[in-house]
């Protein structure tokens, strides 16, 4: 890479784990980045489900605290659960996520990575 990135998201969770350090929280202390986890589906903790509109988002909580948000995207889509990972807080790691969707349910960069493994497994590689 040319420049050093000012955050990465990460499929994946951040302090929403079991353990309160799942990938996004691990892969971004090592990198000393600020760092997002944005997954598809919800590894521990509850949430309600977040107003319809995109944009809306309920906390979610695991053992009385809470470690990240469902977030809606897209209207008519399942949530994404968001979760810091390092060096940024719930708020920031949400609007960072909201401002990274471009009419999909999934964040740019998470669903552009998505679309070249496709790409390079249907390639054979």
């Amino acid at each position: 890479m040319r420049h050093r990135p000012d955050a990465v998201l990460f499929d994946g969770q951040g302090i929403a784990h079991p353990r309160g350090l799942g990938l996004a929280s691990h892969l971004g202390l090592w990198l000393g980045l600020p760092s997002v986890g944005c997954a598809k589906s919800r590894l521990c903790g509850e949430a309600d489900e977040p107003p319809a509109a995109p944009g809306g988002w309920a906390p979610l909580t695991f053992e009385g605290r809470t470690v990240g948000a469902a977030v809606r995207t897209k209207a008519a889509c399942r949530p994404l659960f968001v979760s810091p990972g390092h060096l940024i807080g719930q708020e920031a790691a949400i609007g960072l996520v909201l401002d990274c969707c471009r009419g999909y349910r999934l964040p740019e960069p998470t669903r552009l990575a998505h679309l070249l493994v496709n790409e390079a497994r249907r390639a054979g590689l």
